[in-house]
Formats: C-alpha cells, structure tokens, sequence
C-alpha cells in the first residue's frame, strides 16, 4: 500500500517494514516524460497527414546540399553540436535516425509517418517546431523538400 509523504512516495511491504522513498523531483521528473511520450505516441497516430504539403519533385536530395542548411536556420539553436533539448541533434544523418529521448523521428521512406515532419509542419498541437520566437517556420516548399528526404531513403 503506497502513501504519499512530504519528501516523496513511500511503499511498505507485506510485513509493513521496508519502505522505498522516491524523492518529489523524481516522480514529478518521471510522470512529465511519461505524459509527454505519450502526447507525442498519441499525436503520431492522429496527426491529420492530409494537411502536410506534397514531398518535392525534386530527385536525389541529399542531407549535405539540401536538408543541413534547413537544419542550420531552423533548428540548430536547440538540437545542434552545442545543445541538444530532448537528447535530440539533427546536425548529421546518423543523429537524426538515431532519434531522440522520445524514439525515432524519422520513418524512412514515409515521411508521412515521421514525427518531424508532424512537427515542422504544425500537425502536432503544442510541439510545433521551430517554437515560436526561436526561428522562423518552414515554409511548405522546405518541408516538401524534408519529405522528399526522407521518401529517398535518407540519404
């Protein structure tokens, strides 16, 4: 039977002996992850893919030549070299398939089921990315590029 304390969570065992203490910041720490995994879990499976602009036409988009410089505007300010809120980076291809704290943001080859097009292109209520102040948006072109990226394999 658990009893919630000043200085955290106690549990007793059947002989009423042992207790755990978890403190405060850990439990608030632990439910904020798990509410904002979940939020983002959900979010993926309900996002309207309807609204997302159409993957450029453009072949062989390349991270180097295309997708780094979007990167560099847009994002690298909280996920670059420097800094990387979520545990996430997105300044080279192997950490941007790597994932954040949260998992994968990319599904190779349906960038209609990738989270960071999800984000970038405002379908997530509450997780739009760029945050407001931080840079500017993507512009649909931008994202269409990003998508046909990701169609191609990622490369």
């Amino acid at each position: 039977m658990g009893r919630l304390r000043r200085a955290g969570l106690s549990f007793l065992n059947e002989g009423g002996v042992r207790r755990v203490r978890l403190p405060r910041f850990m439990l608030i720490k632990g439910m904020i992850a798990g509410v904002a995994l979940a939020g983002l879990l959900s979010a993926r499976a309900d996002v309207d893919v309807s609204k997302l602009p159409p993957a450029a036409a453009k072949k062989d988009v390349t991270f180097a030549k295309d997708i780094k410089p979007l990167f560099e505007k847009a994002c690298y300010k909280c996920h670059g070299e420097e800094k990387q809120k979520a545990k996430l980076r997105v300044d080279s291809v192997e950490a941007i398939k790597k994932g954040s704290e949260n998992g994968e943001i990319i599904v190779v080859g349906k960038s209609d089921k990738s989270s960071l097009i999800h984000t970038v292109a405002g379908l997530v209520e509450d997780m739009q990315m760029p945050p407001e102040g931080k840079a500017d948006p993507l512009t649909k072109d931008e994202i269409g590029l990003l998508r046909a990226w990701i169609d191609q394999g990622a490369k």
